[in-house]
């Protein structure tokens, strides 16, 4: 342990690393130093700054926030404790507060006398910190547009020897033609929480490559295709006389499936509807998952993910949606309004009628031309400089199937789920189903009115607003949705013990915070800016526990 140096030196630097008890404490208190008081945390397992002379300093649970006086001496101690919540009176109004108790881990922690302090996070976990001192903070309490730097880790770059999870992809079979394509990392990792990545519209678990392959090495992940999608397209014709019945083999590769006559019979109430989707999904995590799971959503996936939170909450663990669509389908659920629903006698099942095959080639072949992908790509990814190749080429791939034109009809005339998204989301808050939202500022399409608004029904789900990111934030920035992906899915796992992602103390925030994350690709630094939104019902309530805190403590010392 290396004590406070010298008072001529212009720097004061005081670090311990690993762990002592709160006797140690307790000890400096009887060497004289009288009055002590904790003025901050840092992001280890619960490391304090304090201050050992009488004058007033101003407090801030967030260390990377706070304004230190210049001429006051301070010392970083780790308290070692399995409580939340610490406290120690002494005559000398010595007192104590664990605000966080995070994983162990080694922190240095370094003080710089003649500037104001602002951090990283940067060490053994994903939770440890360092002190820089380059930028300075305009405000104390962490109110206003402060905006603090935070580096994170980098995507594991297996160019470079880093090791990446392996991703194995198979194929399982729900129901007799119909099978579904997953893919899978982290299989050893088998005293780790699940997690499901469910796509968007028009793409499959591929979308999800960096998270299997960077989140698989400390969870086991999986991502499927929906049914009508991606790799998760038919075998076989759903239908009997489609185009092309006579056709030579060599023009085979012209057909489309799905516009014959009659249905074949093991699709004969097939239509690719959120309610099939929501099926699919519950009886994957019961048959190929086996124990309820985190589901992550992205636009699609995310009505999806809580659409079937609100139908099985006693199968997941917690929902994080990606830009989540608001809404899906046009027609009439059946069950929903029976009557309503017999004025439209067609509602995506096959065989398609003959004016929907009309209107479905002619939307096929401007929707499946490259140059329209291109352009949807351009459209929703707000950072231009993400390789987008890749996703290209699957999309693409997937257009080429004969089942493709017709699935993608069934899946625009399919009707409406059972309930709505704001109805899904009440009865996902009534059973207590953890969530948070990670939203793409720049998405043209879900934009952020939307997840603010799911913010204003769940005022307790962290949100987490990216920029530079659009509609598809997991692939844009990958790094920025692992890191706060896993710090959320660790504070749920410990209990709250772990504080939520770059919340030291999520109970003292009261306003917007912004961090410009940090991070490294391909050779260059990146970052981007994490805007934190607190809903004013959240604050409300945040004060009246304080308050109650207040009295009930007051009412502990007076005893």
């Amino acid at each position: 342990m290396v004590g406070l140096s010298s008072a001529n030196k212009k720097r004061e630097l005081c670090y311990l690393t690993g762990e002592v008890e709160l006797w140690m404490v307790a000890c400096l208190l009887l060497n004289g130093y009288g009055w002590m008081e904790i003025l901050s945390c840092d992001a280890g397992r619960c490391c304090y700054i304090v201050n050992f002379r009488r004058e007033v300093v101003e407090k801030n649970p967030s260390l990377h926030q706070s304004k230190l006086p210049v001429e006051t001496r301070f010392f970083s101690v780790p308290i070692k404790s399995d409580s939340k919540y610490l406290q120690y009176s002494r005559p000398h109004h010595f007192s104590l507060r664990k605000l966080n108790n995070y994983h162990p881990s080694r922190t240095i922690i370094i003080l710089n006398r003649y500037e104001h302090i602002n951090s990283r996070v940067l060490g053994e976990n994903y939770n440890s910190c360092v002190l820089d001192g380059k930028e300075r903070v305009n405000n104390v309490n962490g109110r206003g547009k402060s905006v603090s730097k935070v580096l994170i880790p980098n995507l594991p770059d297996e160019s470079n020897g880093g090791y990446v999870a392996p991703i194995s992809s198979s194929f399982w079979e729900w129901k007799p033609k119909l099978t579904v394509h997953y893919e899978k990392s982290g299989s050893e990792n088998v005293q780790s929480p699940p997690l499901l990545f469910l796509p968007g519209f028009g793409v499959g678990s591929f979308h999800y490559e960096k998270q299997l392959k960077d989140l698989g090495r400390d969870f086991r992940a999986w991502a499927m295709d929906f049914l009508g999608q991606g790799m998760s397209l038919p075998c076989e014709d759903p239908t009997l006389g489609s185009n092309g019945g006579d056709k030579l083999e060599s023009d085979r590769e012209n057909i489309i499936w799905g516009f014959g006559d009659e249905t074949e019979t093991w699709a004969e109430k097939l239509v690719y509807s959120v309610d099939l989707w929501r099926d699919q999904v519950r009886y994957f995590v019961e048959e190929v998952i086996q124990e309820p799971v985190y589901l992550v959503g992205n636009s699609l996936g995310g009505f999806v993910a809580i659409y079937f939170a609100a139908c099985h909450p006693q199968l997941v663990k917690g929902v994080t949606l990606l830009n989540a669509t608001p809404f899906w389908g046009f027609l009439p659920n059946r069950v929903r309004y029976p009557r309503l629903s017999r004025l439209f006698p067609w509602a995506g099942t096959f065989p398609l009628p003959s004016i929907v095959r009309k209107l479905t080639e002619i939307l096929w072949q401007k929707i499946s031309d490259p140059r329209s992908i291109e352009q949807i790509l351009d459209q929703v990814y707000a950072d231009h400089s993400t390789e987008v190749d890749k996703v290209f080429s699957r999309i693409l791939e997937t257009t080429q199937h004969p089942a493709a034109a017709a699935s993608f009809a069934s899946i625009l005339f399919a009707p409406q789920g059972q309930l709505s998204f704001r109805e899904a989301l009440s009865r996902c808050r009534m059973n207590n189903v953890p969530i948070c939202l990670l939203y793409g500022k720049e998405d043209p399409w879900v934009k952020p009115i939307w997840g603010l608004q799911v913010k204003q029904q769940v005022p307790e789900a962290p949100y987490y607003e990216i920029s530079l990111a659009g509609h598809c934030p997991h692939d844009e920035v990958p790094e920025v949705v692992n890191f706060l992906l896993r710090g959320w899915i660790q504070n749920l796992e410990s209990h709250g013990n772990t504080a939520l992602p770059l919340l030291d103390t999520p109970e003292s925030v009261d306003d917007h915070f912004a961090w410009d994350l940090e991070f490294i690709r391909e050779g260059s630094r990146k970052s981007t800016r994490v805007k934190f939104h607190v809903s004013k019902f959240s604050t409300w309530n945040r004060l009246i526990s304080r308050f109650k805190s207040v009295l009930e403590n007051g009412g502990t010392n007076s005893q």
